[in-house]
Parts: C-alpha cells; structure tokens; sequence
C-alpha cells in the first residue's frame, strides 16, 4: 500500500478514486506515566512517555485507515492527514484520514 501527503504519487497515474477512508484511536493518559511527567515537568526535557503514546496512537491509526483502504480495493491513499481533539479530560482521538485511489504504475 502506497501512502503519502502527496494528491498524486510521481510514478503512479490515479485509475480510480474510490473515496475517504479512515482510522483512529482514543488513548487516555495513564497515572503512572503522568507522575513521571510531572517530575520532568520539573526538570525539563522531553516527556518520553506521552511521546511513546503518541507514536503508538499514530501507527495504529494508520493501520486502520491502510485496513479500510485494503477492503475497498485501494492500491494507495494520498493526502493522508493527521488530527487530534480531546474527548475528555486525560483523553484524546488521533485520527489518520485520506483518499483511498487505485493506480497504475507510469511506462
């Protein structure tokens, strides 16, 4: 599956767009990690924590954005875009969306 930020892919020709797909995942924070944070809250530096958090949200919204595209038939999917927004108080969504196309490789 060929993925990109792109609206078109340099050595493929779109065939067919076959329309949005998508993918997300809720996460909420975790007290363990929170307390880490908050002592490097106080020492400064990067809150590995939340970082690992929002890596692993990132890959799986991806795959489930990649799995609705395979069930469509899709080869690709181009601009593919990333947004986040709270749900709740220690929780947020992080969405994975895009346009699921068929291509065809250039001669």
């Amino acid at each position: 599956m060929l993925i990109t930020t792109q609206d078109k892919f340099e050595d493929y020709q779109i065939t067919e767009t076959l329309g949005m797909v998508r993918g997300n995942t809720i996460r909420a924070r975790h007290v363990g990690k929170d307390i880490m944070a908050g002592l490097r809250g106080i020492v400064g530096g990067e809150i590995t924590e939340y970082t690992k958090m929002i890596a692993e949200s990132r890959e799986q919204s991806l795959d489930r954005m990649i799995a609705q595209a395979e069930d469509m038939g899709a080869d690709g999917v181009v601009c593919v875009r990333f947004t986040t927004s709270a749900i709740m108080q220690g929780s947020a969504e992080l969405l994975a969306y895009g346009t699921a196309v068929r291509l065809q490789k250039n001669v």
